[in-house]
């Protein structure tokens, strides 16, 4: 079922009433999604624990869903709400205030805004270089897992899944500003590895 019917008041009407048949369609229609965002915060086996226990909570909360929000936020924000409770269980929590984190791309500027190194230009369609993929991936995933987690988060939910900065904002309780900082570090850190790695070889 596509998204768009998914947030069809006449279906959200039929998820309040209870309609398990509905339901099913929701969990389907969202489960590896919320399960994406679940595994920015935490490993693969307790990702799918919270999304498990985010939609117990969803099911038991649904009737009260008053749609002030699209039902995917409303789901998103519970998915986020529960792999923030198990990361406190663990004695560490997600900081979302950026002041302190360095800006990966600052030295590639000069005070003009001009590029001082300018991007590579690189090519994935000659033979040669499509063996590259793959590598190129497994970094990617391993630069990903070493990002703070508030950075890979915004990244998932904006660049991955698409949302609204406005979305983001009201899901993980920020500012704008914040949510745009974060985004450009995390899409900085990705340039870094790939440029590095266009021009090295190596991850």
């Amino acid at each position: 079922m596509a998204d768009i019917q998914l947030e069809d008041p006449q279906f959200i009407e039929q998820l309040r009433q209870g309609d398990r048949a509905a339901f099913g369609k929701l969990v389907k229609g969202h489960h590896n999604m919320l399960l994406a965002t679940a595994r920015t915060l935490l490993s693969p086996a307790d990702a799918e624990e919270a999304v498990q226990d985010a939609w117990i909570a969803a099911h038991r909360a649904i009737a009260k869903f008053e749609g002030r929000s699209l039902l995917r936020t409303w789901l998103t924000r519970i998915v986020i709400n529960q792999a923030k409770m198990m990361i406190r269980k663990r004695g560490r929590e997600v900081q979302f205030d950026p002041t302190n984190d360095p800006d990966a791309l600052a030295h590639r500027f000069h005070g003009d805004g001009h590029w001082q190194h300018p991007p590579q230009h690189w090519e994935l369609s000659s033979p040669d270089n499509l063996l590259t993929r793959e590598e190129l991936r497994h970094c990617m995933e391993k630069h990903l897992h070493f990002m703070p987690d508030s950075q890979r988060l915004v990244l998932e939910l904006r660049d991955m899944q698409g949302l609204p900065a406005e979305d983001v904002c009201n899901m993980l309780e920020i500012s704008a500003s914040n949510v745009r900082v974060l985004l450009h570090r995390a899409r900085a850190r990705l340039f870094e590895m790939v440029d590095h790695f266009q021009e090295t070889g190596e991850c």
